[in-house]
């Protein structure tokens, strides 16, 4: 008899019916109707909160609700954000990705958000997913080429494009490791370079370190295909955060790091070597021990650094940071107050501001000249921990500088020399022909102070905060001081004048001082402050303007006497102006009379500049208003200004400082179009985007890394080349070193005020003027207020930068082709592909 406990064997079994469950099918339903009701509503949130019953419990009906969902979601978490309920906003999109792991739409939204909200990895890890799941979904495209300048800044490519410095830290990691440091520690590693060419030179052990998320998941992809990911241990955080043995077992005896800017400790290398010295690196042996054991010692590449300045007179530097117009537009702005950029640097630390900016002197617009001779400024010893320690605590260094040319003092340019070891080093400075930039100061002293020769120029140097701070505070001439950016609560010193009338100005201006409070100190953003000062800009609307308004008031009259009323001449004109940031342009059209301007300005210290600057050109109080201040969404700005009334004028701010259409412009066009009076205008009303055939290997270094060579031998390029975007931008056209192949040609054209002739492909035939490769088509924009008055984001006193599409691959031409540009819009992203005329067959890009 068969064993009746045995398992029977496996066969064809007839699968259980699942029961239904009548009360959950009901719930279903009803939270289903319900969900539907509320959305007819536009009760949002309940809306979501049914949907989401309905899928967790019904997953069958994902695809029939899939759009309503969505829907509800993005409205729902709409108005999350406006009334700032951001953790709520987030849990709402986690719940609807449990929902819906792989709904491209849904990811590319929590994207966006993510990246206003400043998560600049997290929001390129959605588009980037978005991309995948739909690689021609062209919004998610779009973003992710936009968080990809964040993330992966152009310096990255241009850094492992330069052979010369990869190798020089190649040959002295090499050198380091074959003198005995076995053990190896990469601080920052961004790819990985540094601590494969440590792995490469024989290192036994070696760790990396890197806080970004984006990078440290792009160091591994290298890291793998360089074949290094089980002898390289990389880790995802910060250096002073790691602990032994937790992270590494043991202390190494070398630390490479590259971790410095343009102002060489504004990453952190100084608190980082620090606690490397502390807790990470073998202790440096000093005496005769030091050469015995190198395992046995620790050491760090770079060694040191050596700190160079110069003064400089440049007007580019000086229209950022500084107001250099009285007038502008038909306004007075004398009494404007005290305006100021974000970048002001005082021997105390100021977290409100930053120290210093930043700048290619050698692509400069416009140039700069040198009024000194270059000084050394500071030298550090990064193999010294007690000399790191010190440096926030040094003394205020004063350094005398002769001045050997006559100008005006605009900024202190700082570079450095780094010392690799004793042996090899890199230098940052102007004349080099070096991927870095240099550090900018910019001076705000007395307008129109100009230096001459035989003064001296008197520099603090300092380093409170670990931070390099240069100040100009004084100038030596013929035996007397004159003090340089005056603070409000500072009085002249008995020596900084050399005459009797400026000894009475100074104690008048000392008495000022003393009776009136300090005025508070405006902040505008650089490329407000240059807008400000840009003359052309502003003339060119009061000139649209002063054309438009005098002929709606004469038809505002027309039709009251048509009516039968008597014209008084009471009725104001509504203008509406919603640039970003700072703009004028309200006060220059409630300055023409008989006009209610309203601003879209929302900081309550640049709405008290406007209302001071009305004051002064006796624009009436009630004339300018705030238009933000009336409004509870922002998103909502564009409305009519009552019941009764529509907009005259409608200003639009149509192109990003760094040289792109604004998104959602057109749709923000087609909006205004609706709230205008007869007559009325958008400003501008056309938009001719203009272009140039360019052969540029800065743009391609710029762009992508070249190939495996500049990266001596590493395979990186395929994985850093997935931040690579089609268009570059903050471009300074005039100074980009490049052969123009054509003559400008329009490519694009905008009409906001005629929806109907426009288009979003072109097709543009170019004849090239000289042979070459074309690498990139360069562009910039007319801006037309009317016909006849339009402004150029390519002039030379342009707040706007230009941008350019590199191709991916240079298209070789002859003198006299005919090369064929295919040139798209899709929403505020332009996308340019190019082929010649060729009988053989055409070379697409």
């Amino acid at each position: 008899m068969p064993n009746t406990s045995a398992r029977p064997k496996h066969g064809r079994r007839t699968r259980r019916r699942r029961r239904e469950d009548p009360a959950k099918n009901e719930l279903v339903s009803s939270s289903l109707e319900s969900a539907q009701q509320c959305l007819f509503n536009q009760d949002y949130g309940t809306a979501f909160v049914h949907y989401l019953l309905v899928l967790n419990l019904a997953p069958m009906f994902k695809d029939f609700a899939r759009e309503s969902f969505r829907f509800t979601l993005f409205k729902w978490t709409e108005e999350l954000d406006s009334v700032g309920r951001i953790q709520d906003l987030f849990d709402c999109y986690e719940q609807a990705l449990e929902l819906f792991p792989a709904d491209e739409v849904i990811l590319n939204s929590m994207g966006e958000h993510l990246f206003r909200m400043g998560f600049r990895d997290e929001a390129a890890g959605h588009f980037h997913k978005a991309l995948k799941l739909r690689p021609d979904y062209p919004e998610a495209r779009e973003n992710f080429y936009r968080v990809a300048n964040w993330l992966v800044e152009r310096w990255h490519f241009l850094m492992l494009n330069d052979h010369g410095r990869n190798r020089k830290y190649q040959q002295a990691i090499h050198k380091a490791v074959q003198s005995g440091c076995r053990t190896v520690l990469d601080i920052g590693t961004g790819t990985g370079i540094l601590g494969m060419c440590a792995k490469k030179a024989g290192a036994a052990e070696v760790y990396a370190c890197e806080l970004s998320k984006t990078m440290y998941e792009l160091a591994c992809e290298v890291l793998s295909a360089n074949g290094m990911d089980g002898s390289i241990k990389i880790l995802h955080k910060k250096s002073l955060e790691m602990e032994l043995p937790k992270d590494i077992p043991h202390r190494v005896s070398l630390v490479v790091t590259e971790t410095v800017d343009a102002g060489l400790f504004g990453e952190g290398i100084i608190e980082s070597l620090i606690h490397a010295w502390h807790h990470l690196l073998l202790p440096r042996q000093r005496g005769e021990n030091e050469l015995q054991d190198l395992s046995a010692t620790g050491r760090v590449i770079p060694a040191g650094a050596t700190v160079f300045g110069m003064a400089l007179e440049c007007a580019e530097i000086r229209r950022h940071h500084r107001l250099c117009v009285s007038e502008v537009g038909g306004l007075s702005i004398a009494d404007a107050g005290q305006l100021c950029s974000p970048v002001s640097c005082s021997p105390e630390p100021d977290d409100s501001m930053e120290p210093y900016t930043t700048e290619r002197l050698s692509r400069v617009p416009g140039g700069y000249r040198a009024l000194t001779e270059p000084f050394t400024a500071l030298n550090i010893d990064f193999n010294d921990v007690l000399e790191l320690e010190g440096l926030s605590s040094r003394a205020v260094q004063q350094i005398r500088m002769p001045v050997t040319q006559e100008g005006e003092l605009d900024a202190l340019a700082v570079w450095f020399q780094l010392h690799l070891d004793e042996e090899s080093s890199l230098s940052t400075g102007p004349q080099e022909d070096t991927c870095w930039e240099q550090a900018i100061y910019p001076v705000y002293s007395t307008d129109g102070f100009v230096l001459k020769p035989r003064d001296e120029l008197m520099v603090e140097v300092s380093c409170r905060d670990a931070f390099l701070r240069l100040c100009s505070v004084a100038v030596l001439r013929d035996g007397c001081e004159i003090r340089l950016e005056k603070r409000p609560d500072t009085q002249d010193s008995a020596n900084s004048v050399s005459n009797a009338e400026a000894e009475l100005c100074s104690a008048l201006a000392g008495l000022q001082t003393d009776q009136n409070p300090p005025k508070d100190v405006c902040m505008l953003e650089c490329s407000e402050m240059a807008l400000l000062n840009n003359r052309d800009y502003h003339q060119s609307f009061y000139g649209a303007l002063s054309k438009l308004l005098p002929k709606l008031r004469a038809q505002c009259q027309n039709k009251a006497r048509e009516s039968g009323d008597s014209p008084d001449g009471s009725d104001l004109l509504y203008v509406l102006d919603v640039s970003e940031g700072f703009s004028l342009l309200s006060l220059i059209a409630a300055g023409l009379g008989h006009v209610k301007a309203f601003s879209s300005v929302e900081k309550t210290k640049q709405q008290e500049v406007l209302r001071r600057l009305a004051r002064s050109n006796n624009v009436p109080e009630q004339h300018l208003e705030f238009w933000l201040n009336h409004m509870e969404d922002e998103h909502g700005m564009l409305k009519r200004p009552s019941r009764e009334k529509l907009w005259s004028a409608i200003m639009l701010d149509c192109v990003e400082t760094c040289g792109l259409i604004r998104q959602k412009l057109m749709e923000k066009a087609s909006l205004a179009r609706c709230l205008l009076e007869d007559g009325g205008s958008i400003f501008p009303a056309k938009i001719v985007v203009h272009g140039m055939l360019v052969e540029s290997d800065t743009l391609l270094l710029e762009s992508a890394v070249q190939g495996q060579e500049p990266t001596l031998g590493f395979n990186i390029a395929p994985f850093i080349n997935q931040f690579t975007v089609p268009v570059h931008v903050f471009l300074d056209f005039s100074t980009l070193e490049c052969r123009h192949l054509s003559e400008s040609v329009e490519l694009f054209v905008l009409d906001l005020m005629d929806s109907t002739v426009n288009y979003t492909n072109r097709e543009v035939k170019v004849r090239a003027t000289s042979a070459g490769r074309i690498t990139a088509i360069p562009f910039w924009y007319h801006i037309y207020l009317d016909q006849e008055i339009s402004v150029s984001t390519l002039s030379q006193n342009s707040h706007w930068k230009q941008a350019a599409v590199v191709l991916q691959q240079p298209v070789e031409v002859q003198a006299g082709d005919r090369v064929h540009l295919a040139v798209k819009l899709h929403k505020s992203a332009i996308s340019i592909s190019a082929h010649v005329e060729n009988p053989l067959g055409p070379m697409d890009q």
